[in-house]
């Protein structure tokens, strides 16, 4: 059967085959990881669709593949079903291998250097694909000597010596590293200079095209949550032993915030050209750092429609996933509305960036105790209460101050009232 690249969500086209997890001949059983992938949204794994032998691959590492185009051919487990018929199906995908590696060096134009020999001093076979990449690339025949040969009787192929190279380059650019680390420890007055990673440039350039394309607000509020911090407080042992999860303020705030974008559905909207689409779902994304410094966005799907119980499970699962590369590309798509959570690292608000094609995003910050004024029935007092200060970012060309004004407003409500019947 034919493996494909499946449907990974909206907007997702097609991704860069980053790693195959297993080998040509291999046998695999349904759902064990095949191949890790990348899209210009996530990192994730694509699992075997059945039991089988993995006969080909039909998409090289490094490639670009879009949906839909095979990747992989499987021969089912129904099919090989006998050990001797699994050695014959890995015999054969080895031999397909190493004439598949023939026919590319025969349609590649290459120029080989006459000076190279066909072979190494220990007799490994040098194609003249190979001798023309090793007399580019200054590989000696004693470097050559030492690669292990995954083709045919240990012949030394194509791929063989792109990775050799890969290492190679990997290893200088890591002692390159050092030294500058090294160097810059020593002197004061040396800069280092980092490169970004693949991730880091899709989140900066998709920064800077949000700020290019909407007109940036943000409106601030505060809200009162002494009764839900004590509240909380009051169960979340309970909440643990029963559940099995934690239960974090930040279910809380994604079921205020949902209760909100009910009430309100214009801030529940995208803009296309000279047109308004208001959602019919209420997806709301978290922003969640990651252990390398980059950021990811899970989204809970029609979070409106879950219960206290139900946002706490979606959370800490998709943060779980999210900081172990474990998330499916369709669990970070799709988002109408985001949260983050500028509180998790003590500060106090933030003017987050709109997450494109949204409309809004509403920052979090630290939850302090501070002196305010109590209104009671026999006068005011001053106490000590739990304030958290709210800020939303919205798109000026479609949402206005006052809208945005109601739409924190009645978030501040909700919290501030919060009470344990919303489980």
């Amino acid at each position: 059967m034919n493996i494909v690249l499946p449907a990974m969500g909206e907007g997702v086209i097609e991704a860069t085959i980053i790693k195959w997890l297993v080998k040509e001949g291999a046998e695999v059983k349904e759902d064990d990881p095949l191949v890790e992938i990348a899209t210009d949204k996530v990192d994730s794994e694509i699992p075997s669709p059945a039991s089988g032998i993995i006969v080909e691959f039909k998409a090289s590492e490094g490639s670009l593949v879009r949906v839909g185009e095979i990747i992989a051919q499987l021969e089912k487990e129904d099919v090989v079903n006998n050990e001797e018929e699994k050695m014959i199906q890995k015999e054969i995908g080895r031999i397909r291998e190493s004439i598949s590696a023939d026919k590319l060096e025969k349609n590649e134009t290459v120029t080989v250097s006459r000076d190279m020999k066909s072979r190494t001093p220990s007799g490994k076979f040098l194609s003249p694909l190979v001798r023309n990449i090793a007399s580019r690339e200054g590989i000696s025949y004693s470097a050559l000597d030492k690669i292990s040969g995954t083709g045919m009787d240990g012949r030394i192929t194509r791929d063989d010596i792109l990775r050799f190279l890969s290492e190679k380059e990997k290893a200088g650019s890591a002692a390159a590293e050092k030294n500058g680390s090294d160097a810059h420890g020593k002197s004061d007055g040396e800069d280092e200079v980092i490169v970004m990673d693949r991730v880091r440039k899709l989140i900066a350039e998709h920064m800077v095209m949000s700020k290019r394309t909407s007109p940036h607000v943000t409106s601030f509020i505060d809200a009162d949550v002494t009764s839900l911090i004590n509240w909380r407080n009051s169960i979340k042992e309970k909440f643990l032993a029963t559940e099995g999860n934690k239960l974090t303020l930040t279910p809380i705030f994604i079921d205020a915030t949902a209760r909100a974008l009910h009430d309100h559905p214009m801030i529940n909207v995208s803009v296309e050209g000279n047109t308004i689409i208001k959602r019919k779902n209420i997806n709301i994304g978290m922003a969640t750092a990651l252990p390398d410094g980059n950021l990811i966005v899970p989204v809970i799907k029609n979070a409106n429609e879950k219960n206290l119980k139900g946002l706490a499970r979606a959370v800490n699962d998709l943060a779980e996933r999210a900081r172990n590369n474990k998330l499916k590309p369709e669990e970070i798509t799709g988002g109408t509305f985001t949260i983050t959570n500028f509180g998790t690292y003590n500060n106090l608000t933030g003017t987050p960036i709109i997450n494109q094609p949204q409309a809004a995003i509403l920052g979090i910050g630290a939850v302090r105790k501070l002196p305010a004024v109590v209104e009671t029935p026999d006068g005011d007092l001053i106490g000590i209460r739990h304030i958290i200060i709210l800020s939303l970012s919205y798109d000026h060309r479609v949402i206005d101050g006052a809208l945005a004004g109601k739409f924190l407003n009645r978030i501040k409500a909700i919290l501030e009232n919060y009470h344990a019947d919303l489980m």
